[in-house]
This record gives structure tokens, sequence and C-alpha cells, in this order.
């Protein structure tokens, strides 16, 4: 069993100052989750915002975290997109960079068929030695990659490794295990479900709320993996509400917020994604209250 992409993957913010990437602060990143027990970090998925980010800095903010973790935990960089040519570059710098794998979401806006979505990722992985992930998330890019597809992939591509779920569904994250085998790494998209997931054979979670609350993410996991699951259970109810607020408006405004609350970065976003709204706010430093990281 491939034990190297387990437990708590922390989906990367991409820090903005004046409207520039703020690359001090994306070092700093680094550090705090190398420091705070974080297993592997993901940066330019859509937490990183990279749908805003130009090509350009896709590869240097990849670079950068690559350079940063120096080796001492892997990056599994974000490089997908609804072209097949453009993914394939942006994976083949990845491995350049010296990436440890790739997240590779599903083509948004365009809907490919199954066959469509099996060939794409294919020839993404076919054009790489990295291990690749599946990202499949239907709610934002309008297609789901239905479990027979991903075992296809999984038994026709060695270097396509696993999938980060976030379909939701305990009951397709489920299916995905049972169809691809106990060597096939399931990782939770949602922080809601990764305890759930867990329990019926998921490795973990690529997290949004590692972003401000790692090492409890990680021993949350951790504990689950052990087999641990009474403290499983109470790290998992710990952190439930967090999870919840995560999502009170689109990812990733609510954790950025959050964020500059605790004063680890500046509130900055690209349009479309923008300030959230007042009540919104107030709402979520209610939260971070409870867990002691705003006053």
């Amino acid at each position: 069993m491939n034990r190297t992409f387990q437990g708590s993957l922390v989906a990367m913010v991409t820090p903005f100052r004046n409207g520039a990437v703020d690359e001090a602060k994306i070092r700093e990143l680094v550090e705090f989750h190398v420091t705070h027990g974080t297993d592997a970090l993901v940066p330019c998925g859509t937490t990183g915002e990279s749908p805003t980010l130009t090509h350009d800095e896709q590869k240097r903010v990849i670079g950068l975290v690559v350079e940063a973790a120096a080796g001492r935990i892997p990056v599994v960089a974000g490089t997908g997109s609804n072209s097949t040519a453009e993914a394939v570059d942006l994976t083949r710098h990845a491995e350049r960079a010296g990436a440890s794998a790739a997240l590779v979401v599903n083509p948004y806006y365009n809907r490919p068929t199954q066959e469509g979505l099996y060939r794409h990722f294919r020839t993404v992985a076919e054009a790489t030695a990295l291990p690749i992930f599946v990202y499949n998330i239907q709610s934002r890019t309008a297609v789901n990659v239905e479990t027979d597809t991903l075992a296809r992939l999984a038994r026709d591509c060695k270097n396509v490794v696993g999938v980060k779920e976030a379909s939701g569904s305990l009951d397709q994250m489920t299916q995905v295990i049972l169809a691809c085998g106990p060597d096939f790494i399931v990782l939770s998209g949602d922080d809601n479900l990764t305890l759930p997931l867990m329990a019926v054979g998921g490795r973990g979670v690529i997290s949004v709320i590692a972003n401000i609350l790692p090492r409890e993410t990680a021993e949350m996991t951790h504990a689950a993996l052990d087999g641990d699951w009474k403290r499983a259970r109470e790290l998992h109810h710990r952190l439930f509400p967090l999870a919840r607020a995560a999502f009170i408006e689109t990812n990733p405004i609510p954790i950025k917020e959050a964020m500059a609350m605790a004063g680890m970065i500046e509130p900055e976003f690209r349009l479309p994604m923008c300030r959230m709204g007042d009540a919104n706010r107030e709402r979520l430093r209610g939260v971070l209250k409870s867990y002691g990281l705003v006053k």
C-alpha cells in the first residue's frame, strides 16, 4: 500500500498583496505547515484560486512551494485545465520543478463525455512520470468522473494513483474504493466528510481548514489511519464547526478571511472572488473565537 499521500494534505491558499502573488508569505505558509505536521502541500487548486492565476504565476507558485518545502514534505501540484494541452504543459512543468505528484481537475465548462474524460486524464498521465490524482468536483466543473471511468483509468494508467473526491457522496466514494482496489488512494475533498470517508477506507483529505488548523487536522487523520476511532471522532467533532463555516460563502473566500482575521495573510482576492459580506464575516469571527484563533 502506498503510504506517501495520506493523512492531511493542505489545499493551500494563494496569498496576494497589492494585486501580486505574495511570494514571501507563501514561504511563511510552507514553514507553518512543515512545523505543524501537515503531510503534503497542494498549491494551485481551487482553494489556491488557480482560475485567476496566469500560467506563468501558476508555474512560479508551484516552483516556489517545491523550493520552500525542500523535500521535507511532498508537494502535489494543481495542474488541471479544461484544455488537455494546457494540463499537459502545466503537469510537465510541475515534474521539472520537482513536485511529487499532480492534482488534475475535471475539465470544466466544456462538459466532456466519460470517454472524453478518460482520454483527457490518460493523455496527461502518459505525458509525465508523476503520480496523478484525479480531482473530481462536479459542483465546480459540471461533470462527474463516473466510477467505471475512474476504475478504467486506474487499470490502464499505472501513474493514476488516486482521486480527490469532492462529489459530496459517500456512496460514490465507497463505490470508488471497492472498484479501484486497496492501493488506489481516495482522499476527501470536503473537510466535513473526511472521517466518514476514512471509516470506509479513504486515506485522508485535501483540506481547506488545515490552512488554519493544520495540527488538529493532521492528528484527526492520523488517529483514523491508526485505528484510534475514539480520538478521531473527538477531533472530527472539534473541527466540524470550522468545516461548516469554511463554506458559508464560496471557497476560498471564508478561509482566506479567517486567515486574515488571524493575522496570517492579507484579505485579498482576485475578481470574481471578493471580500465576504459583513454578516457572514461576523458569523465566521464567532466560530474562530471558539477556537481561540481571534480575540
